[in-house]
């Protein structure tokens, strides 16, 4: 149900940190990883589940707004995630 804005003392803009902030240049990270670097977490931190899809919700429209500077590697097996990387040009 909506929430009238008058009922917060603090309303903050919204921001994101570039790709170049979060992730080290000459690595590359699955979503769960990036996830959390993205927090400012350790990217083996664990997680709930449910604090994990949070996370996700987050990441993946932050990925995909900032896919152009991003690269991205196949799977190594069927059982990986894919990882990606910051593009390098």
């Amino acid at each position: 149900m909506p929430v009238p804005k008058s009922e917060f003392d603090d309303l903050r803009s919204l921001s994101f940190r570039d790709p170049e902030e979060v992730l080290d240049p000459d690595e590359m990270y699955s979503v769960y990883e990036i996830a959390r670097l993205f927090q400012g977490l350790d990217p083996g931190q664990e997680l709930d589940p449910e604090t994990e899809a949070i996370l996700l919700d987050w990441t993946i429209p932050w990925i995909v707004g900032n896919a152009e500077s991003f690269v991205f590697a196949e799977p190594q097996s069927d059982e990986e995630p894919g990882l990606y990387g910051l593009d390098a040009e």
